[in-house]
């Protein structure tokens, strides 16, 4: 019975994870902490053991660490929004940093040594390269993406010291929901792309785009999407590498080596709802690089992982969720 401790689980991608890890596999027992600030209690499956806790707490994490003495972590909590963290530094270094230390710390007082993290391509800044490989230069132009490389470089420093070994999974632009409806993106503000296109299709509100004169093929930011379901895949793929004694620490990119515009999204969007949008062009955001896209052969080589789902998918299952929720 493998006894997985989920940080974030009632979050987007967390939720998603620990949906497939149960519905999966009879072995898993899975428990969750979440502090509710940005999860949503709906999101939370019943069939796992819940604990309102906020990883800042250590006591308190300590005290769930004893209780469960858990065999592996996937570390989704943290705080998230790009444009926040440039505002609130002080709040994404004590969540993202100190209450990850915090995590840290209970592993090594409980022997647990196996931990996925959730990264992210904003530790990469603007691309010199495209696709993205794993050995890119890390400049991230935002703090979100500073407290992640910051502790991509703690997990390193905790394998040397104490054994933990990890795996740093860097997503690109997440989407999508689960098969059955009830996991999808249920976020206070919404920031990403696809579910407030679909928002304003469904209100038949005006849509802004940011900027339509990139050095791209129609003007607009270029993203590589990838499917919650293909990230929580990879997760548990993850977790069986790790298992292997022979395992070492490594850092993954999470994407599907494709790209897709904004104007992409939009036309694929106006298909899968049958609505036409209302556009606004607006002027560029600071910081917004004109392409990102990953370079997914070391998933593909270290966990066996092939993303399934394509761009038409994400937005279809996106869109029911949408209509269901």
């Amino acid at each position: 019975m493998n006894k997985i401790l989920v940080t974030g689980g009632a979050g987007y991608i967390g939720s998603n994870t620990v949906n497939l890890l149960i519905e999966n596999s009879k072995n898993n027992e899975v428990f969750i902490i979440d502090n509710l600030s940005t999860g949503n209690k709906n999101l939370i499956n019943p069939k796992a053991k819940f604990f309102n806790v906020d990883l800042c707490d250590f006591n308190s994490v300590q005290k769930v660490f004893k209780n469960i003495l858990p065999d592996i972590i996937f570390h989704f909590a943290g705080l998230s929004q790009v444009s926040e963290s440039n505002i609130f530094p002080d709040k994404y270094i004590k969540n993202n940093i100190d209450g990850g230390l915090n995590l840290l710390k209970s592993m090594v007082d409980s022997g647990c040594k196996k931990i996925i993290f959730s990264s992210s391509a904003a530790v990469y800044g603007k691309a010199n390269k495209i696709p993205i490989t794993e050995n890119h230069e890390l400049n991230p132009i935002s703090i979100y993406g500073t407290t992640k490389k910051i502790f991509e470089e703690f997990l390193k420093l905790y394998d040397q010291s104490f054994g933990i070994k990890h795996l740093s999974l860097r997503y690109f632009n997440a989407g999508g929901a689960s098969q059955n409806n009830l996991y999808g993106e249920m976020h206070d503000p919404e920031t990403h792309l696809i579910p407030n296109v679909l928002k304003a299709a469904k209100e038949n509100t005006i849509f802004n785009i940011y900027g339509d004169d990139y050095k791209t093929e129609d003007g607009t930011c270029i993203r590589d999407y990838i499917h919650v379901i293909d990230i929580a895949n990879a997760h548990i793929l993850g977790m069986k590498y790790l298992s292997n004694s022979n395992s070492k620490s490594q850092t993954i990119n999470l994407g599907t080596n494709k790209g897709a515009s904004i104007k992409n999204i939009i036309s694929i969007c106006e298909k899968v709802t049958n609505k036409n949008l209302n556009l606004n062009i607006s002027n560029r955001r600071i910081g917004d690089p004109a392409i990102l896209i990953a370079s997914n052969s070391q998933a593909k080589e270290i966990l066996n992982w092939e993303p399934k789902y394509e761009i038409k998918d994400i937005i279809e299952s996106a869109w029911m969720f949408e209509n269901s929720n």
